[in-house]
């Protein structure tokens, strides 16, 4: 599919994260406004508020979109979501008869602020990347038994805490947790020295489900992508995970980018799932191409210091896609809700420079990452910045979620005064 041609001139720069064909979804507010949600195109945004308090979208007989988030059009389902997007072409395109009408609709970008897209039900993480699996394997048991047994049967997850995802620019507070190292006779109460990052994507749920459902029927379910980061303790993760897995290590943040990019603009960059080494169970069965062609990236920028771009990689590295995480999680009769967010697990490639995580790219801090302003990482300093990205490159066009960064603070002086 070419580029769509609109009459805002900035969405037809081929650079530009938000043409015409992509059309994300966010919630953004002027500084003496209430938020309200809007559809990006270009540098603007469309106040998809406005526009239906003045009839110029109109989908329902109830108004859609007088709360600041976005569940309540994906309670409608597949058929509303592709009307508003087919009246959101129309309205932009160029040689739109209502131009006039729409114009004075258009705020800047770079005016206002954004916060999160939509309601957060619950929340699940996945382990679904191969490469990131066998470098955590490799690190913590040996590379002939990095791999756990049931790994290439099935999508492995937690269930996280919807109530610490946090919308792109949050500061992140250093967590306190319980540690203890091989050569401590007892755990100790301390801030994390071993806080990371992983880069992942989330897929939202938009339509519901009341138990078992397909891989297909998962991917139908599915209303669109954010970029997702993992925000992780691994000293506070090494001491608690056995036998349950993780906990308070994963429990400070989930920061996601602010638009939702939807699948009919993804649609031109799905691809399959690499081979598999065992057939799946019927009920993970690949029903065609379910992962998408999008480049990934990760600088990191010391306080007060230039970026450094410390990962590339790209979201066809993962071995499990989302509607298949979708259908496993589904599969146990257990409901699906209008708002849960499923987090990929880390994507990693298969190289030094496409690993996902500081865990691998200083491999467990044996082997630091240099930064291009000189200094070394081997997990996250205070105020350092993470700011994750993706793209897909289309014919003539770009496919973008904006960023997802966020910016490490010091630990609390004592968690423990009120």
């Amino acid at each position: 599919m070419p580029l769509l041609k609109s009459w805002v001139a900035s969405a037809n720069d081929a650079t530009h994260p938000f043409p015409l064909n992509n059309l994300p979804y966010g919630v953004f507010a002027l500084s003496d406004e209430e938020p309200r949600c809007g559809v990006a195109i270009g540098d603007m945004i469309l106040d998809v508020t406005a526009a239906e308090a003045e009839g110029v979208i109109t989908l329902t007989d109830e108004p859609l979109f007088d709360l600041p988030f976005w569940n309540p059009l994906m309670e409608q389902g597949p058929a509303v979501w592709a009307a508003l997007r087919d009246r959101l072409t129309a309205l932009l395109s160029e040689g739109a008869t209502e131009q006039e009408v729409v114009e004075p609709l258009l705020v800047p970008q770079s005016a206002v602020v954004m916060h999160m897209p939509f309601a957060v039900s619950e929340y699940t993480d996945f382990y679904a990347g191969r490469h990131h699996a066998f470098n955590v394997g490799s690190m913590f048991r040996d590379p002939e038994n990095a791999l756990p047994p049931n790994w290439l049967h099935i999508p492995i997850g937690y269930n996280g805490r919807a109530s610490s995802v946090v919308v792109s620019g949050t500061d992140i507070r250093r967590p306190w947790g319980q540690l203890k190292s091989p050569d401590q006779d007892k755990p100790a109460f301390l801030p994390s020295r071993r806080f990371d990052f992983e880069l992942e994507m989330g897929a939202i749920v938009g339509t519901p489900s009341d138990g078992p459902i397909s891989v297909q029927q998962a991917d139908d379910h599915i209303f669109g992508y954010v970029l997702l980061n993992d925000w992780s303790a691994r000293d506070i993760q090494a001491w608690e995970y056995q036998p349950l897995g993780p906990f308070q290590a994963k429990a400070t943040a989930t920061s996601i980018s602010p638009w939702i990019v939807t699948k009919p603009a993804l649609e031109p960059f799905r691809c399959d799932t690499p081979e598999r080494e065992f057939e799946l169970l019927d009920h993970l069965k690949d029903c065609g191409p379910m992962l998408y062609d999008l480049s990934l990236e990760v600088t990191l920028a010391p306080e007060g210091q230039a970026a450094t771009t410390i990962t590339r990689t790209n979201y066809s590295e993962m071995y499990y896609s989302a509607a298949q995480q979708l259908a496993h999680h589904a599969s146990s009769g257990c409901p699906m809700n209008t708002g849960d967010l499923l987090g990929s697990g880390t994507i990693s490639g298969p190289t030094r420079d496409t690993r996902g995580s500081l865990l691998e790219l200083s491999w467990g801090g044996k082997d630091p990452l240099s930064l291009e302003t000189g200094e070394s990482r081997s997990f996250l300093e205070d105020g350092d910045t993470l700011t994750l990205s993706g793209s897909a490159q289309g014919d003539g066009y770009t496919i973008g979620f904006g960023t997802c960064h966020g910016t490490v603070l010091p630990a609390l002086e004592d968690p423990l005064k009120p």
